[in-house]
């Protein structure tokens, strides 16, 4: 804008307070190798970062809510006092309108009374990653001397609930857990009680020349010579999970949830779905265009994505540039936009194109039937849960728009 300031952008940023360390070493989780990113300083953020980090996240964002989110590695590492400090500081520099909201996706392992005291008391949300039931789950959530976590993880969930702290599970699909939906879900419900789910698949790409090491895993000890993951290759790892069995995992869940827990159990990927057929777009993967999802990493560095932290997609430092300028940025634009751009014919010409836009470009790396790059690996699976749920979420829009309740579906007979 010519003469004025250009408005603020909406945008969701994505803290790393101890870069990619962490102490567990999750199999496929490759961000324990962003490590290599940074291999001669230490992955804690500091003091004055978090000052710096606090003060511009307040200035740049221009909604009513600002969420401070934090994520890793772990980002418990970091210690207790550092977000009594973040909480001070939000309090410090938010403006009058502004709202603050404080979560943190974490493994769980390390909470205990005084941490989950300190979230309840701050409105924190809290995100735990688990992956089902004690056998699904330690398939590949292992600690360093690759034994299961399970139960430490468990620990800290109970903690967390004893406390009343608002939780959610995000529960990642993979090879392991594929063909367990309701065993997961079921656990997730019943015996968990959780009322708030999110499935991420897990899609691990790989090159000829890094598929022998992905495959063996990402995690093990600090050190281990692992090479920087990155979104290139179009192979991927063992633990990935394949598109139709994706799809299905979908569907199973998503048949037993309309029937009765639609209103009482809230899973991420129904609730998103459901809004693209009111025409909202309301998660980066599926909406149009992307680039409104950033990552900050301990130093400052903050880059296009939390799927993109590699040298190519770094903006900028924030000692450096103001946070607002590089989340405005021309490159990060581009990068959004690339989204819809680069989607293939096959895609433009599909009937739920507007329930996906080719999901996320990280998973773009496979041929269309005609032969195009770019179409989205987990696309079969996408495609048939979406023809899948089209009847329900058709019936479900449809109260929503009449003022009525959602959880009403549950009264139509099957089939009807």
């Amino acid at each position: 804008m010519t003469g004025s300031q250009a408005p603020l952008r909406d945008f969701h940023l994505l803290a790393k307070p101890a870069g990619a360390a962490c102490n567990l070493g999750c199999q496929y989780c490759f961000f324990l190798s962003k490590e290599n990113l940074y291999p001669r300083e230490s992955p804690l953020m500091d003091e004055a970062m978090l000052d710096t980090y606090i003060r511009q996240l307040m200035e740049s964002s221009p909604g009513p809510q600002v969420d401070v989110a934090w994520q890793g590695g772990e980002p418990m590492l970091r210690g207790l006092d550092f977000y009594r400090r973040s909480v001070e500081l939000a309090k410090r520099y938010r403006k009058p309108h502004q709202g603050v909201l404080h979560t943190m996706q974490t493994n769980g392992t390390l909470v205990t009374d005084e941490w989950a005291a300190f979230f309840k008391e701050n409105n924190y949300l809290v995100g735990i990653s688990v992956d089902g039931p004690r056998v699904l789950h330690d398939a590949y959530r292992v600690n360093k001397q690759n034994e299961g976590s399970f139960d430490d993880v468990i620990r800290g969930w109970s903690c967390l609930r004893k406390h009343d702290v608002d939780v959610n599970i995000l529960c990642t699909i993979h090879a392991a857990n594929a063909e367990h939906p309701l065993e997961a879900y079921r656990f997730f419900r019943d015996e968990l009680q959780a009322q708030y789910i999110q499935f991420i698949p897990i899609v691990e790409r790989a090159t000829a020349d890094t598929i022998a090491f992905a495959n063996q895993g990402w995690g093990g000890p600090k050190g281990t010579d692992r090479p920087l993951y990155k979104q290139e290759g179009n192979l991927v790892t063992e633990r990935t999970v394949k598109a139709e069995q994706f799809g299905q995992f979908l569907i199973s869940i998503f048949d037993e949830w309309v029937q009765r827990d639609v209103g009482k159990v809230y899973v991420t990927t129904f609730d998103v779905a459901l809004g693209s057929w009111l025409g909202q777009h309301n998660a980066c993967i599926v909406a149009p265009t992307c680039g409104s999802a950033l990552v900050l990493e301990h130093n400052g560095d903050v880059y296009s994505c939390d799927h993109y932290v590699e040298p190519d997609h770094k903006l900028g430092n924030i000692r450096e540039t103001p946070l607002k300028t590089l989340v405005s940025s021309e490159k990060q634009r581009r990068f959004g936009q690339s989204k819809y751009d680069t989607l293939p014919k096959y895609c433009k010409e599909c009937p739920v194109l507007f329930a996906c836009y080719g999901e996320c470009p990280r998973n773009r790396f496979i041929k269309t039937p005609e032969g195009e790059d770019g179409l989205n690996y987990l696309c079969a699976g996408y495609k048939a849960f979406f023809i899948h749920i089209d009847k329900p979420m058709r019936a479900m829009a449809s109260l929503l728009r009449q003022g009525r309740y959602a959880d009403e579906i549950m009264q139509v007979p099957r089939g009807t």
